[in-house]
């Protein structure tokens, strides 16, 4: 059932004994951390990182990862959980932020998921297939063969053996077409058809509408050019915080390649390819600000089309200091209101 409808068949049956949680969404740069921190001194909300980049030890100023200090102050769950040799995927995410977010109700806190990995929210709503784990030697053979022949070739592979997946697929798109050969490879089973056989069985991992009752947040922008000139500040105080000596000691320990999903991430892609001698300096903050608008324009795509979201529309010409006040008294309105928060947040606000 699409997630739409499955929210409207629960909003009127919801039992008030379910216990809230908050998804908090927004594209690189808009203000999604500070608020998210803000809204502690009203809440008792527990911080889940929503960031693939995020997850990974040794990768901190490229992911614009929380200051140690303030991770100290304000712990945030699913970060640090990784090293970059290692996958991660949506499903990774949804088992762990699950079992995060059951151990936040369990000490009576609000589960709030902050972040701006589309996806990673998208599988916590919608639920997923659960499909073989993944097998690490298949894996590095297929990063292997698209090392040597490319993705598109890859593609024309996995069209031979599932045209109905490859169909869905761009031929670059290499996360999805390598999860593809891979559960074939496992299973000896087309992934398209592994799926239907579990829609028709109900055998998938069971969205997260069925546990909590959920309120959806994202700040959106007003001023698109302003959000473009804030993302390519960002980028500049990255780089001036001296990014290429972070991916120079993951380029050095020679077991990373650049064909992993974590160095495919906007801003380790771009300096990775500086320090192999493919592209000049000045090339990583004209590509890496190319890379950011892509990754911020796909973000909004994904929210503008997000069902039942409360937007928070956000002003950058105010100052920061009333930017961060209207934000965070947007949010507590929309929670306070919210009709599946009516009953629950009495208990919680402060």
């Amino acid at each position: 059932m699409p997630v739409s409808q499955m929210i409207s068949a629960m909003s009127s049956s919801l039992n008030d004994s379910l216990p809230p949680a908050i998804f908090l969404m927004g594209p690189t740069a808009s203000g999604k951390t500070d608020l998210a921190v803000a809204l502690r001194n009203h809440l008792p909300v527990e911080l889940i990182s929503v960031d693939s980049s995020q997850v990974y030890r040794g990768m901190d100023i490229g992911s614009a990862k929380p200051t140690r200090e303030l991770l100290e102050q304000v712990p945030h769950r699913l970060i640090n959980i990784r090293d970059p040799s290692e996958a991660y995927s949506a499903a990774d995410f949804a088992q762990d932020a699950r079992k995060e977010m059951e151990d936040i109700t369990r000490q009576g806190g609000i589960p709030l998921l902050v972040g701006g990995t589309m996806l990673y929210f998208k599988a916590l709503l919608d639920g997923l297939a659960d499909n073989p784990p993944s097998d690490l030697k298949i894996r590095k053979k297929i990063e292997a063969d698209a090392r040597e022949k490319g993705w598109p070739y890859l593609h024309a592979q996995l069209a031979e053996i599932d045209p109905e997946s490859a169909g869905a697929l761009h031929p670059n798109h290499s996360q999805r077409i390598q999860r593809a050969l891979e559960v074939f490879q496992i299973t000896g089973k087309p992934l398209s058809l592994i799926k239907r056989n579990q829609q028709e069985k109900g055998s998938l991992i069971e969205s997260i509408l069925n546990d909590y009752k959920l309120v959806q947040i994202a700040l959106m922008p007003l001023d698109r050019l302003y959000l473009n000139q804030c993302t390519e500040r960002r980028f500049k105080l990255m780089l001036d915080a001296d990014f290429e000596s972070e991916v120079q000691v993951l380029y050095e320990r020679g077991d990373l390649h650049p064909d992993l999903s974590s160095l495919r991430a906007v801003g380790y892609k771009q300096m990775w390819r500086y320090l192999s001698g493919d592209i000049g300096y000045d090339e990583v903050y004209r590509l890496g600000i190319i890379a950011t608008r892509q990754l911020v324009k796909r973000q909004l795509t994904w929210l503008k089309k997000w069902p039942h979201l409360h937007q928070i529309h956000i002003n950058y010409a105010d100052e920061k200091k009333v930017f961060s006040e209207k934000a965070l008294a947007d949010c507590l309105k929309i929670l306070k209101d919210s009709c599946v928060y009516r009953n629950v947040l009495q208990q919680y606000c402060r």
